[in-house]
C-alpha cells in the first residue's frame, strides 16, 4: 500500500515538473518574439526614412556639364617676357612709401573724422578707370584692390571699423555672384538637352563708379601742422531703379585698411600723359597729394547722432552745400589759430 502511494506521488511530481518546463518554454518564446519585434520595426523605419540617393545616382542623366568662367573677375597678372619700355623700370618694384610721422595723443589739439565719396565718372577721377594692362596687371583701380585681396597681400573687412575680416572667397562672391545652371538645347530638336552650362553673373569693373574714403583730420600742436590721414577705402555698389538709370543708392562692398594698402600703391603708376619718365606719379603719391575730386557725405563735426548728410538733408544740392560747409569749417579752424 505504501509502495503504491509513493509511486503515485512520484508520478504527480514528474507531471508538475513537466508542466512547469512547458510554461517556461512558452514564456521564453513570447519574450523572444517581443524583443525581435522592435528590431523589425526599427529596420522598417530606417528603410522608410532613408532618402539618400544611390552612390551612382546622376540627376542629369549623363548629360555633360560645362563651367563658363567668362564672368569671373580675372585677377591674373600677365607679365611681358621682353622689356616693352625704352628705359629701365626695374627700380619700380623696390619703391616703398615713406613712414608716417608719429602723432601723439597729447598733441592732437583737434581731430575729426570725415567720410568722402569719389565719383569716378568725373573728369579729374578718370585715372581710376584707366583701361590698360601692365606687368602689375589691370590698371583699373578696382581691379588693383581685388587683386590685392585675392593674393592675400591685404585683408578685406566687412565694416568701416575693420572689426570683421573677410576671406578672399567671400570677396570673390561679391563680384561674380551666385552660380546658375542653364540647359543648352539642340538646335535641331528643342526638346533635347545637349549639355548644362554653369554660369555666373558677369562682373565689369566699370560698373564700380564710386569709392568711399574714411579719413581723419588732426592738428598737431607740437609741429603746428594740419595732418590728413586716410584710414580706409571702400568700393561702392550702386543700385538702380529698373532700367531707368536713376540711382537708388550705394552700399560698400568691403573695406581695406589704407596703411596696409600703401606699399602696394607705391609700386603702381598712375596714368597721366603730362607726367612722363621716372617722375611719373604713383597711386600712393596721388592719395597723399589728394589729387582727386570728392565730396563730403559725413563727418564727426557737430554730428552727435552720427548721421550721414543725406539722412537729414534730402535735397541733393543742399547736401553738397552741407559738405562744402563742413570742409570750410575744417579749413577755418587752422586759419583762426594764426594772426596776420
Amino acid at each position: 500500500m505504501k509502495y503504491s502511494i509513493g509511486k503515485k506521488c512520484l508520478f504527480v511530481l514528474l507531471a508538475v515538473l513537466a508542466i512547469s518546463e512547458a510554461d517556461a518554454q512558452r514564456t521564453g518564446r513570447r519574450r523572444n518574439n517581443n524583443t525581435q519585434q522592435p528590431a523589425g520595426n526599427q529596420q522598417e523605419q530606417q528603410q522608410t526614412n532613408d532618402t539618400r540617393p544611390p552612390s551612382n545616382y546622376d540627376p542629369y542623366g549623363g548629360i555633360p556639364i560645362v563651367v563658363d568662367s567668362s564672368g569671373v573677375s580675372d585677377t591674373a597678372v600677365k607679365k611681358s617676357l621682353r622689356n616693352e619700355n625704352a628705359f629701365d623700370k626695374s627700380n619700380l618694384t623696390a619703391r616703398t612709401p615713406l613712414p608716417y610721422e608719429h602723432l601723439r595723443w597729447d598733441d592732437a589739439l583737434f581731430a575729426e573724422k570725415v567720410w568722402r565719396e569719389l565719383d569716378l565718372r568725373e573728369k579729374m577721377n578718370q585715372t581710376f578707370r584707366y583701361q590698360a594692362q601692365d606687368d602689375n596687371g589691370s590698371q583699373v583701380f578696382i581691379d588693383m584692390l581685388l587683386r590685392a585681396v585675392a593674393t592675400g597681400e591685404v585683408t578685406a573687412f566687412a565694416d568701416e571699423r575693420f572689426t570683421t575680416p573677410m576671406t578672399p572667397a567671400e570677396v570673390a562672391q561679391l563680384t561674380v555672384g551666385s552660380a546658375d545652371t542653364v540647359p543648352v538645347y539642340d538646335v535641331n530638336d528643342i526638346n533635347k538637352i545637349v549639355r548644362y552650362t554653369v554660369t555666373r553673373a558677369t562682373f565689369d569693373a566699370n560698373t564700380v563708379t564710386k569709392l568711399r574714403i574714411k579719413e581723419e583730420w588732426v592738428f598737431d600742436r607740437e609741429a603746428s601742422r594740419y595732418f590728413c590721414r586716410i584710414l580706409g577705402i571702400s568700393p561702392l555698389v550702386t543700385k538702380y531703379i529698373g532700367n531707368t538709370g536713376k540711382e537708388l543708392g550705394s552700399s560698400p562692398m568691403f573695406w581695406i585698411y589704407y596703411p596696409d594698402l600703401r606699399p602696394i600703391l607705391a609700386r603702381m603708376e598712375v596714368y597721366n600723359p603730362k607726367n612722363m619718365g621716372q617722375s611719373r606719379m604713383t597711386w600712393e603719391e596721388l592719395f597723399e597729394s589728394r589729387m582727386f575730386s570728392s565730396y563730403i557725405i559725413k563727418s564727426s563735426l557737430d554730428n552727435p547722432s552720427n548721421r550721414m548728410i543725406k539722412q537729414y538733408q534730402k535735397n541733393q544740392i543742399l547736401a553738397l552745400l552741407e559738405g562744402e560747409d563742413i570742409k570750410e569749417k575744417l579749413f577755418n579752424f587752422e586759419q583762426d589759430l594764426w594772426e596776420y
